[in-house]
C-alpha cells in the first residue's frame, strides 16, 4: 500500500463504535479536532471525507457537519469544487487571538489581585502541584490540560461570562500553536510564570499580577515566531 493510501486510511483514529457520550457529530468534531490540534492531521493536508467516514464507521453527514463547525474555528478550509484541507496556521490571527487574551487576562488577575475567594489560592497552588508533576514526568499532554485548567481557574474566580467565553474563543486559535511549542524548555518556562502568576495573587499586588501574565503571554508569540521562520510549511502568511 502507498504511504498516500495509508494516510487516507487514517489508521491513527479510532472507530466510534455504535455507543458513547454525546451525538455523534460531537464525537465526531471532538476526534478531528483533537487530531488536528495534535498534528496527526498536519497543516495544509487535504482530507478525505469518505476515508474519515469508513474509518470512523459513520455517515457523511455527521463528518461534513464537523468540518463545517471546524472551519468557523479557522482549523479546517472548505474549497468549493476542491474539498477540504486542514487550515495553515495564520500568524496574524494567532497575534489578534493573543492581543485579546493578553488584554483580558491581565486585567482578570489585576482584578483577582485586589480582590478574591479564599478558595482560589488553594485550588491555582493545587493545579501548580500537578503541574509540576506531569513537567517531571514529560506528560505534555497532562500538562497542557493543567495550562487550560489554570487559566480557567482565575477566569471562573473572575466571574464574568462574556469575558471568559471571549477569551476561550480566542484560545481556540491558540491551541494548536501552544501543542506545536510543548517542549520540555517550554512546559518549564510555562511553569516559573504560572508560579509568579500566583505568587502576585497572594502578595496582592495587582500590577504585578498583570505584568507576570503579560510576560507569560507575550513569550509565546516571541516563541511562535522563531519556530516559524524554522518551519515556514505550517504558516499560511510568512
Amino acid at each position: 500500500m502507498s504511504d498516500v493510501a495509508v494516510k487516507a486510511s487514517y489508521a491513527f483514529l479510532e472507530p466510534l463504535g455504535l455507543t458513547g457520550r454525546g451525538g455523534t457529530t460531537e464525537r465526531v468534531l471532538a476526534v478531528l479536532r483533537e487530531a488536528i490540534i495534535g498534528f496527526e492531521l498536519a497543516p495544509g493536508e487535504d482530507i478525505d471525507k469518505l476515508a474519515l467516514c469508513e474509518r470512523l464507521g459513520v455517515s457523511r453527514f455527521p463528518v461534513s457537519e464537523a468540518l463545517a463547525r471546524l472551519q468557523g474555528e479557522g482549523l479546517v478550509e472548505i474549497l468549493p469544487q476542491r474539498g477540504t484541507r486542514v487550515s495553515r496556521i495564520r500568524l496574524a490571527e494567532v497575534r489578534q487571538s493573543m492581543f485579546i487574551r493578553r488584554a483580558l487576562e491581565a486585567q482578570a488577575v489585576r482584578s483577582l489581585a485586589l480582590d478574591h475567594d479564599d478558595r482560589l489560592l488553594p485550588t491555582l497552588e493545587r493545579n501548580l502541584r500537578y503541574q509540576e508533576a506531569a513537567a517531571e514526568a514529560g506528560d505534555r499532554r497532562g500538562f497542557h490540560l493543567l495550562d487550560l485548567e489554570f487559566h480557567l481557574t482565575l477566569l471562573d474566580a473572575l466571574g464574568f461570562a462574556r469575558v471568559k467565553a471571549a477569551v476561550e474563543a480566542a484560545r481556540a486559535n491558540l491551541d494548536r500553536v501552544r501543542r506545536l511549542l510543548s517542549s520540555p524548555r517550554h512546559i518549564a518556562l510555562t511553569l516559573v510564570d504560572h508560579q509568579a502568576i500566583v505568587t502576585a495573587l497572594r502578595s496582592g499586588d495587582a500590577d504585578a499580577a498583570a505584568s507576570a501574565m503579560e510576560a507569560h503571554l507575550d513569550s509565546v508569540i516571541t516563541e511562535l515566531v522563531a519556530f516559524a521562520a524554522e518551519n515556514p510549511t505550517l504558516f499560511e502568511d510568512l
